[in-house]
């Protein structure tokens, strides 16, 4: 009889750690982008720095947040996210040709705007968005795994944003239950982050967003990253393998 040698014994940490770097894209509209911190560059920017720390995880994170372009293609801005979702990353350096080990969503809040006046009709239907949010989440969803990171509420009191976006905190909520909903049906982890701002004082919502009222300022994107950071479905992803043989 054929005998075969022990094998490798192979000892976790308490927590599973990742065997190596992970190749990450964070797409999305001008919130991943990091629109309005001059400083810091944004949420996104500080998590990529935050992974290249001497004793972080390593990853290697794309920025791929794309600001509105304004009237210039009056499409649902969902769908443009969809459109250029592999296009973005087969063609970035060590993910060209393949496609990464998870990608981060955020999107939405341009979709929601009254265009005109504050009872004008939505940037994107709401039933258009609806597709298109579930169409977008599928399609991610076939690539690898998928984390969401939801919309900031915006300043009302600035509105309209570049005198005809009239964005406001009623659409918002509905685009983002919508959105909420569509993640849960697949099992997709959404960081609610308008909710968490939401249940702040307004005082401290106005003191992390941009004069444009749109835009978080280098303190709000602050708030996000930690928000992000204590995010039990993020931190699985900080830190790498420590994996011991014997």
């Amino acid at each position: 009889m054929t005998t075969f040698p022990p094998m490798t014994t192979i000892h976790l940490s308490k927590v599973p750690k990742l065997c190596q770097p992970l190749k990450i894209v964070a797409l999305g509209d001008s919130l991943v982008y990091g629109y309005g911190d001059p400083e810091k560059g944004g949420w996104v920017e500080q998590l990529r720095r935050w992974w290249m720390l001497p004793n972080g995880a390593g990853h290697v994170l794309y920025n791929l947040g794309v600001r509105g372009d304004g009237f210039a293609r009056l499409r649902p801005r969902t769908q443009q996210v969809a459109e250029r979702l592999e296009i973005e990353f087969r063609h970035r350096g060590e993910i060209r040709n393949q496609v990464p080990d998870l990608i981060i969503l955020s999107v939405g809040v341009n979709d929601s705007p009254r265009l005109g006046r504050s009872d004008g009709r939505n940037y994107t239907d709401f039933a258009t968005f609806t597709t298109e949010i579930n169409t977008l989440l599928e399609r991610s969803q076939k690539l690898c795994s998928v984390l969401f990171v939801g919309m900031v509420p915006v300043d009302e009191t600035k509105m309209p944003f570049l005198d005809c976006l009239y964005y406001n905190h009623a659409d918002q909520y509905r685009y983002k239950a919508a959105t909420l909903s569509a993640c849960k049906q697949r099992n997709i982890p959404y960081l609610d982050i308008f909710d968490q701002w939401m249940e702040r004082s307004e005082t401290w919502r106005h003191e992390r967003m941009s004069q444009d009222g749109l835009h978080p300022n280098t303190l709000g994107y602050q708030d996000l990253l930690e928000s992000v950071l204590n995010w039990s479905e993020l931190a699985k992803y900080h830190a790498q393998a420590e994996i011991r043989f014997s």
